[in-house]
């Protein structure tokens, strides 16, 4: 069956070669927002500070002019809230559709901890809900005219990555990552992932890549070498910014302050995406 035939009706049909069959349509921002270029950070595993990544690349766009917007994708696990200091805000909206969180410094957040009656109320879901959870924030929200909207994704490949690069129009995925040889191996797949998706990678983040010795200035690998430029040279994609282990970067996300970063630690990503 042609697809100027089908009604689109994919229950109850037989035709086993229908030319639709499987196709998924984008979703669509509010119709009050915009978004200039969509970019979701992503990694295999937990752990390895994907979420703090996300934060300071947000605040290190934003120093620079542009206006971001972050999509906490993580509906199980949220901390954007508590890094941009909305651990205890509550989201309003009304019959246009639902309004996100504001930091102190412009940022606009949006995440499911922001949807429930306390920061420790969890989401006890199944994955398809919390995939079409995920799809709400991103169509059913007011935004408002945005340059960048970051997605943190949660870890992994599982239902919601599938739904994000399915379903939401992402211009590229930045793969963070640590050192230890284990970590890298699942980083690739999640660059398999984006690859079998047909989603560009951007470039990959090494995350708690070296300490810096206070007295000398050396680096030194606390976790050992990592191999991330070994899987970098593999796929064809750049190894953006390597990121010390810095007792004030965790300092400024726990105390919900993320947007007052005012550091280089990611000038490698910035000066990629303000390429775009």
């Amino acid at each position: 069956m042609s697809e100027e035939n089908c009604n689109h009706e994919c229950e109850g049909c037989n035709e086993e070669n229908c030319a639709s069959r499987g196709k998924i349509e984008k979703l669509k921002p509010h119709e009050l927002t915009s978004f200039k270029h969509t970019i979701a950070v992503i990694s295999g595993k937990g752990g390895v500070g994907k979420s703090m990544v996300t934060s300071l690349l947000a605040a290190s766009l934003a120093n620079k002019g542009h206006k971001v917007a972050i999509l906490d994708a993580d509906v199980t696990g949220p901390s954007i809230p508590q890094a941009f200091g909305l651990a205890n805000y509550q989201a309003v909206g009304d019959e246009d559709g639902i309004y996100p969180g504001k930091s102190k410094n412009g940022l606009t957040i949006m995440s499911s901890n922001i949807l429930v009656d306390t920061p420790t109320t969890p989401i006890v879901w199944r994955g398809p809900m919390i995939s079409s959870l995920v799809g709400q924030m991103y169509s059913n929200v007011i935004y408002g005219e945005m340059e960048f909207l970051l997605i943190d994704m949660p870890p992994g490949t599982g239902d919601v990555p599938l739904t994000v690069f399915q379903q939401i129009p992402v211009d590229g995925v930045i793969v963070v990552s640590s050192p230890q040889e284990l970590v890298s191996m699942v980083v690739e797949k999640s660059v398999n992932m984006a690859k079998m998706m047909n989603v560009n990678i951007l470039g990959l983040v090494e995350n708690m890549a070296y300490v810096k010795c206070p007295d000398c200035g050396k680096k030194i690998d606390l976790f050992g070498a990592g191999d991330l430029n070994k899987v970098a040279e593999r796929y064809g994609v750049k190894l953006l910014d390597e990121i010390a282990i810095d007792p004030a970067l965790t300092s400024l996300v726990d105390k919900g302050e993320a947007d007052t970063y005012k550091g280089d630690a990611l000038k490698g990503s910035v000066s990629l995406l303000e390429s775009l």
